[in-house]
């Protein structure tokens, strides 16, 4: 088995360089006076706030949203005991919070089937340090990817899966995901459909990309079906799984223009295309901590 030595020192050099550095969103009632809390919360603990991003969904009554990134020193140490202060604070203003730290790089799974594109572009990324997480295993229900997942020192887990053993399947995916300690897992191309069961385990945790611009052509053989009817722009959305087939919160979409020349074969290699950098995207701000789930919709903190 092959170690690929770059993509470990860029998890070393992550680490340390993140080392204090911190995440905090926030989801609260809007109202007056909730930035000059976080900040001066912050500037209590030592911390000096470097990225601070917010958004009101209604100026009047609406809800309100932001992530602070700040550094901190010795925040190893500290984390314990701000998030324990943080608690009084967000009760004064009825905030539905979380603390996320840089050091405590999140642990990937990917679900893979025969088409690799999607995959290939996580890797590169992961390779060049432009995805900040640890990727556990790879599990493909065929045996395409093994060469290029082993290759960079990844475990790669075949398991065959069909509609008749799906719960076998993914209890032996639950095993895995439970043995590695998993944070997120990614459906890159991952052609099974889940059950109910396994999608309540992981609520905002599983990351799809469809091969459609959502919500037009839900279902199988979208770029026939675009094609026949004609389409001037295809696309890519990615998004969080719940049990309405395709309908989860989405993270990231993007388009391209086509016209009347490009055949089904054309349309199938642009929508590749696509789809990789949608899914890279929509992984990146997940593990950066940039999104917040809101009912059925996201806020994306670019």
């Amino acid at each position: 088995m092959t170690v690929n030595i770059n993509a470990r020192e860029n998890t070393s050099n992550g680490q340390s360089r993140f080392a204090n550095r911190g995440r905090l969103l926030v989801k609260c009632p809007d109202g007056p006076g909730i930035v000059s809390a976080l900040s001066r919360f912050l500037f209590e603990q030592g911390a000096n706030i470097i990225e601070s991003s917010q958004y009101t969904s209604d100026p009047e009554g609406g809800t309100f949203f932001i992530r602070l990134e700040f550094d901190c020193d010795g925040l190893t140490e500290k984390r314990g005991k701000m998030e324990a202060d943080f608690v009084m604070l967000a009760k004064d203003f009825d905030m539905d919070f979380r603390f996320a730290y840089s050091n405590d790089r999140k642990k990937t799974a990917i679900f893979v089937s025969k088409e690799p594109h999607c995959l290939l572009e996580l890797l590169w990324e992961w390779q060049s340090g432009d995805l900040q997480t640890d990727i556990a295993f790879v599990a493909g229900n065929h045996e395409e990817a093994r060469g290029m997942v082993e290759s960079l020192g990844i475990p790669f887990h075949y398991i065959p899966a069909n509609k008749d053993i799906r719960k076998q399947v993914e209890e032996e995916q639950s095993r895995l995901i439970e043995q590695y300690d998993v944070d997120v897992i990614v459906l890159a191309r991952y052609m099974q459909i889940l059950t109910p069961e396994f999608v309540e385990k992981y609520p905002n945790k599983i990351i799809n990309i469809h091969h459609s611009f959502l919500p037009a052509f839900i279902g199988a053989r979208p770029y026939e079906r675009a094609y026949n009817r004609g389409v001037k722009l295809i696309g890519a959305t990615s998004h969080y799984v719940t049990n309405d087939l395709d309908e989860g919160p989405i993270i990231e979409q993007d388009i391209e223009r086509v016209d009347h020349r490009d055949h089904v074969a054309d349309l199938k290699k642009i929508g590749r295309s696509i789809e990789r950098r949608v899914l890279a995207r929509a992984v990146k701000w997940h593990l950066e901590d940039r999104v917040i789930v809101h009912g059925n919709k996201t806020i994306v903190f670019q």
